[in-house]
């Protein structure tokens, strides 16, 4: 028999990391190749990791809800002698995993911290002995905010054996940078977030599951990084209603798909994302990347309530049977919770319809890293004055708010207005005569 390492597999492209959820294996148990062995969490879905061989496992070395990164050792095993020759890796390979090892983590020089630095505020205690290894979804946030190594020590820890995790970093930027400004001196300097002791009131206490909390950072982290701007504009859908209307059951019978409004927006805002790339970017320090994929996330509700955005793959590039199969797809493995990491991940700009709620319009939070996000309304009957040739006449229209928050660093209000218009246009342009 051989020993094999099982380590955390790479996940998707942003995927550094991941929260061990349960183990479905103990110490001294059989298992065969494939055989699913561990559950875990990243900041998207909830995943599977199977055994690479079989043989039986001799040591669990990470445990439930401890963080591990990309490539590292979860656990070990001895493989059957039939499985050996079959799961030895090149020599190639295992070089490369010896480089992305290396990369998975940044060794910075301790910091030492003097009784003045620890006084920066009632509040806030700087931590002495803090683990200096970072991982670089950490170093990217800092690099981000502009935070230093040296303030990076000086935040207090919550991973395993004092790493820092990225809600570390969340909740210390949240909380203004406590320890910014400290320095050997004796009074401190810099804004300090004050301890208002605000009344929270009293009643029963549920506590924000994973998924929640990594939303909660994820939102605080957009209002942190983008400063935004929301624009707005209304949309006759009336021809895109009746056309929808006229044909949805001939296209269910068709191609088996539903028709509903959403691959329809998909469609249009992705023919608007290509007249306005600049729209398709997203920001790394003082570089704008503007993406060579029309990349649409759709956030989606899932049965507990939470949000998730999986994406349709350059849409611009495809038809309407063959965006409203994805959107149905999509939408159907969010409700049963079966999502994979690449439809959740490599989005360059999202939909959200908050008139699936029945809400008029929505200021909705940016999806990072990208610039813009755009809200759809209910669509809503409404009696509107029609201008014609002979006169004008009061109809009854379909009418539906727009709105676009947009990252004010690199959209301003032209670009920003003019896209959203756009959109706007091919929603009310719609050719009654088009065939699918």
């Amino acid at each position: 028999m051989s020993t094999l390492e099982i380590k955390l597999p790479r996940m998707g492209e942003s995927i550094s990391e991941a929260t061990i959820i349960n183990w479905l294996v103990n110490e001294g148990d059989e298992v065969t190749q494939d055989q699913v062995i561990l559950e875990v969490a990243t900041d998207k879905v909830d995943s599977e990791v199977p055994a690479p061989a079989s043989g039986k496992i001799t040591k669990l070395m990470v445990q439930a809800n401890e963080v591990v990164q990309v490539g590292q050792v979860m656990a070990t095993m001895e493989a059957s002698e039939n499985q050996s020759a079959s799961v030895t890796k090149p020599a190639e390979e295992k070089a490369s995993s010896k480089v992305d090892s290396k990369k998975e983590k940044v060794t910075l020089p301790k910091v030492k911290t003097s009784a003045a630095q620890k006084s920066t505020s009632k509040s806030y205690t700087l931590n002495e002995n803090q683990n200096t290894f970072f991982s670089p979804l950490v170093v990217s946030i800092a690099k981000e905010h502009h935070i230093s190594f040296e303030e990076l020590a000086r935040i207090p820890a919550t991973g395993n054996e004092g790493r820092l995790r990225k809600s570390d970093i969340f909740k210390y930027i949240e909380e203004g940078r406590p320890a910014q400004f400290a320095q050997s001196i004796p009074e401190p300097s810099g804004f300090q977030v004050p301890d208002l002791k605000l009344d929270k009131g009293k009643g029963r206490i549920v506590e924000m599951d994973r998924m929640r909390q990594m939303i909660a950072d994820h939102m605080v982290y957009s209002k942190h990084t983008s400063p935004h701007v929301t624009a707005y504009v209304e949309a006759d859908l009336t021809e895109m209603v009746n056309w929808r209307n006229a044909n949805k059951n001939a296209f269910q019978e068709k191609y088996g798909q539903r028709l509903t409004f959403t691959p329809l927006f998909v469609e249009a805002v992705a023919k608007a994302v290509k007249d306005f790339p600049m729209i398709n970017v997203s920001v790394d320090g003082k570089n704008i990347i503007v993406k060579d994929q029309i990349n649409i996330g759709m956030a989606t509700a899932l049965p507990s309530g939470n949000l998730i955005v999986p994406v349709v793959k350059n849409a611009d590039q495809k038809d309407l049977p063959t965006i409203a199969a994805e959107v149905n797809s999509l939408a159907e493995k969010a409700r049963n919770n079966k999502l994979k990491h690449d439809e959740t991940s490599g989005s360059s700009f999202t939909i959200s319809n908050v008139g699936t709620f029945g809400s008029i319009m929505g200021t909705p939070i940016i999806n990072q890293p990208e610039v813009a996000i755009l809200a759809t309304g209910i669509i809503k009957k409404r009696a509107e004055v029609m201008e014609y040739e002979d006169g004008d006449k009061i109809e009854i229209r379909q009418m539906m708010y727009l709105s676009l928050s947009f990252d004010h660093r690199v959209v301003d209000g032209f670009l920003g207005g003019s896209f959203l218009r756009r959109v706007a246009d091919y929603f009310e342009d719609f050719d009654m005569n088009r065939t699918y």
